[in-house]
């Protein structure tokens, strides 16, 4: 997508949220202005650059990554690494940008950073292939195995409508920050892939939610006890067809975008109009506001805008 093209999207978001906030703005004036007006930004919007530095503009916008990760804390970075596909298909979050937050986190004091999923295809060709592997190592980070039962433990879900309980990977129990990584991409099941859809990965019976309501499932996991610090959405590649899996780099669409909030719904609601999807045909967004899980009210919410 040009620069003419992108504006022109950016323009239709904010008209149909009736948002009142700058195409353009500084990453080093987003973060002094948010604290000036009483807080940080809601919603993180950045377009036109590298997944890293895109992200680079985001945090900073958010505050920074001090504001989200302490010293000697324990991060895990959940990104989608479900599928056996390289970086180029778009199935998987980028190993661009999950090598920077991994970077970013150690630099703020974690005392480490681990990365899973519950992959769909095989585990270990989904690291190799995706690329994440390679990036999280590089990085400083540690990637986690995620494919036996005995590396998740039971929890209740006393809010679930359908979901009553699931059982969880130990290391998103164990962890001081949660950053929720996932790429933008059609779903032929759920819609669409983003920050919600992505905890799938986290629990170890994804039949479960496909056999009983899958909406209702992710909304109600929503509202467990342990949830994401921070949800980061890659949309620099998005599949708009065929997902989650993808036929050919044909289904992909060169956004260049990344969204970032602490919000679950709001993030993902910005997601759908970047996937050209209203919200009302992902039935899990309703549900988990009526969960009470976030906001899809973009208009009554502070969202910083950038290019880059």
């Amino acid at each position: 997508m040009d620069r003419r093209k992108f504006i022109a999207l950016l323009s239709t978001i904010a008209a149909s949220y009736n948002l009142k906030f700058p195409l353009a703005l500084a990453a080093e004036e987003a973060a002094p202005a948010a604290v000036a007006s009483g807080g940080f930004p809601d919603l993180v919007g950045v377009a036109g650059g590298t997944p890293a530095a895109m992200f680079d503009r985001a945090i900073a916008a958010a505050g920074g990554i001090e504001r989200f990760v302490r010293q000697g804390q324990k991060v895990l970075v959940k990104p989608n690494i479900g599928w056996d596909k390289k970086p180029e298909e778009g199935a998987n979050t980028s190993p661009e940008l999950v090598k920077r937050i991994v970077e970013l986190c150690l630099k703020a004091g974690a005392a480490e950073v681990r990365v899973f999923d519950n992959t769909c295809n095989h585990w270990q060709a989904c690291y190799g292939n995706s690329g994440i592997e390679t990036a999280v190592k590089e990085a400083g980070g540690k990637m986690l195995m995620a494919h036996e039962e005995s590396l998740f433990t039971p929890v209740d879900v006393p809010a679930g409508k359908v979901l009553k309980k699931t059982a969880v990977h130990q290391a998103w129990l164990d962890s001081d920050v949660i950053i929720n990584v996932p790429i933008l991409k059609h779903h032929g099941g759920a819609r669409m892939t983003a920050a919600m859809k992505n905890l799938m990965g986290v629990i170890f019976d994804r039949r479960y939610y496909h056999s009983n309501d899958l909406h209702q499932c992710i909304a109600d996991f929503t509202t467990i006890a342990k949830k994401p610090t921070l949800n980061v959405v890659d949309a620099y590649n998005v599949m708009m067809r065929n997902g989650p899996r993808g036929v050919s780099t044909d289904d992909l669409v060169t956004r260049k975008m990344l969204l970032l909030s602490t919000d679950m719904v709001a993030i993902d609601v910005a997601a759908a109009r970047i996937l050209e999807v209203d919200q009302q045909e992902i039935a899990y967004i309703a549900k988990a506001v009526e969960h009470g899980t976030g906001s899809n009210a973009l208009d009554k919410l502070r969202i910083e805008r950038l290019t880059m």
